[in-house]
């Protein structure tokens, strides 16, 4: 029987619930990716970090839901660093485990992830994020 989120936060009383992507479909594909393994790393801006007030930090515990909000995985974060958008390189594209795992698809889909938040720019800072995947549900 799946664990309940409560019951998790039970387990990982350090934890945040949170989905990767800005649509259902791809928060699904993105958590699919973590559970196989070829997911191990995450970025987002830095503006929108500082505005999150339930931040990802090294040791803490996330509970990765799927695009209908149902929780599927457990991850860990092992570390955290800044970079500029324009300093992304390919090993670091690759972690993120996404499309052809090319620095040109991770450009394309993260460019257009930003403007659709509402900021872009070559510049503009990024907090990456690597994790460790602890549990598949």
């Amino acid at each position: 029987m799946a664990m309940t989120l409560e019951q998790l936060q039970d387990k990982y009383p350090d934890a945040n619930a949170a989905s990767f992507g800005d649509s259902p479909e791809l928060a699904s594909q993105l958590a699919t990716l973590v559970i196989a393994g070829k997911k191990v790393a995450s970025c987002g801006s830095l503006h929108s970090w500082q505005d999150n007030e339930d931040k990802p930090e090294p040791g803490r515990h996330s509970i990765i839901l799927n695009g209908e909000q149902r929780p599927v995985c457990v991850i860990r974060t092992t570390g955290l660093f800044l970079t500029r958008f324009d300093r992304v390189t390919p090993e670091m594209a690759m972690l993120e485990g996404e499309g052809d795992l090319s620095l040109e698809y991770w450009q394309q889909e993260h460019q257009r992830f930003f403007q659709q938040e509402g900021y872009f720019h070559p510049e503009m800072e990024l907090v990456f994020e690597t994790f460790q995947l602890v549990e598949v549900l």
